[in-house]
């Protein structure tokens, strides 16, 4: 990282005697082959510290897993298994391009999407466009605007926004659920995902009452989960006060780690994990250089540099990418370049280069800059219909999957990048 010794043992120190300590981390630090691991070894310190029995203390990434719905009653998978006499076959939308084209057994023929762009999204872009083309993969996708998926779609559904149903909101940062009314009638021909899947499920002829569920019987389903948290929680409350905190109970202030209470087997904080051991990961916390990484060989010298396919400041992942005000404040197709290594290449600030791997080729505007690292460049996401090229930076992204969760590696990219 370039980061001094005095440094980290400076932050350590602070970090263990400063009190409360508290860890935010961030979103992206898991997009990369071992960045399950990493967040391990960072969840440890608090552990180490007991700073997880301070209030203001410990660790936050994200709440929405921190308590369960009742999702037993909205996926009903006993339905799957009733039609099947199996579990259904499930694909990993990170390797959509690998499922689309080696899958078997049966193939994979029909593709419907909702609320996602995998065209813009999803790794190994050129390799998903290629099969989103093809003659025999039937498409439909149901949406809110014309994305890049939909440019490859046999059928467009126009979908609802927020503002048109009725929803049961979770959080990413606190312990609140809240009901987002319906503030106003659906433009259009639009429908909800829920109501679109109804009228499916009716022509098709299945019988079973779930799929003539409204959506406030599937709220109160949801709601009612076995989690003690969820006590008191109705939709009833919630229509009348607009949200509602957790029922903690007599746990004020409300510490859920301070005493044990971790999700594991012994329901403590496991600095060696038998459970991981079992699944072929270390049971130790620590840190493994991803596969594609400028401190690596693995057959990719030929690629000095490290690329953090990154999102962009002012879109939503993919959304907003289609606005001309939020474009205005993004400039997206800009490459960022530390100075030594933009010298070493003959690049000059505002000069269009070309960056490539393997995988594919893309062109953009060298931004010459410190706030990258030496031998680390920095690209940003976008529609791909948004480039004269028609691609975007996912034409450089690989689908290998995280160590734990199995979720897309968009940081763990290598690349070289010339003048064009």
């Amino acid at each position: 990282t370039g980061i001094s010794s005095d440094d980290i043992r400076t932050l350590a120190r602070e970090y263990a005697t400063v009190r409360p300590a508290a860890i935010r981390v961030n979103y992206g630090l898991q997009r990369c082959d071992n960045g399950g691991m990493a967040v391990r070894a960072i969840t440890m310190l608090p552990c180490i510290t007991g700073s997880w029995k301070e209030v203001g203390g410990g660790l936050q990434l994200s709440t929405s897993g921190a308590f369960p719905l009742c999702g037993d009653a909205l996926e009903r998978m006993d339905l799957m298994n009733k039609a099947l006499g199996r579990p259904a076959r499930i694909v990993n939308m990170s390797q959509l391009a690998m499922a689309l084209g080696t899958l078997k057994d049966p193939p994979i023929k029909a593709l419907f999407v909702y609320g996602s762009n995998p065209a813009a999204v999803a790794p190994n872009h050129n390799e998903v466009v290629r099969h989103l083309k093809r003659d025999d993969l039937f498409t439909v996708v149901h949406e809110q605007f014309l994305t890049d998926t939909t440019d490859y779609a046999d059928i467009v559904l126009p979908a609802t926004t927020f503002f048109e149903h009725k929803d049961l909101q979770k959080a990413y940062g606190h312990y609140y659920l809240q009901i987002s009314h319906q503030a106003m009638d659906p433009l259009g021909e639009s429908v909800s995902n829920v109501e679109l899947f109804r009228r499916l499920a009716q022509r098709f002829g299945f019988t079973e009452d779930c799929f003539r569920d409204t959506e406030d019987q599937m709220i109160d389903q949801a709601l009612a989960s076995k989690n003690p948290w969820l006590n008191g929680l109705t939709r009833s409350r919630m229509e009348e006060v607009g949200h509602m905190r957790l029922n903690f109970g007599t746990q004020d202030p409300f510490l859920p780690f301070a005493n044990g209470g971790f999700y594991t087997a012994s329901g403590k904080a496991e600095l060696y994990s038998e459970s991981l051991k079992k699944e072929g990961l270390d049971p130790v916390a620590s840190f493994i250089p991803p596969h594609e990484s400028r401190h690596t060989n693995n057959g990719h010298s030929q690629y000095p540099f490290e690329l953090l396919a990154r999102k962009a400041d002012n879109f939503l992942n993919s959304t907003f990418c289609n606005l001309p005000g939020m474009r205005a404040m993004e400039a997206p197709s800009l490459l960022e370049i530390h100075p030594e290594d933009a010298k070493a290449k003959g690049i000059s600030d505002g000069q269009q280069v070309r960056l490539f791997n393997d995988r594919g080729e893309i062109r953009l505007t060298a931004k010459v800059t410190e706030s990258v690292r030496p031998r680390v460049l920095g690209a940003r996401l976008d529609w791909a219909k948004a480039s004269a090229q028609g691609i975007n930076i996912n034409v450089l992204t690989s689908e290998r999957l995280t160590d734990m969760g199995r979720g897309p590696t968009f940081y763990s990219v290598l690349a070289d990048v010339e003048p064009a």
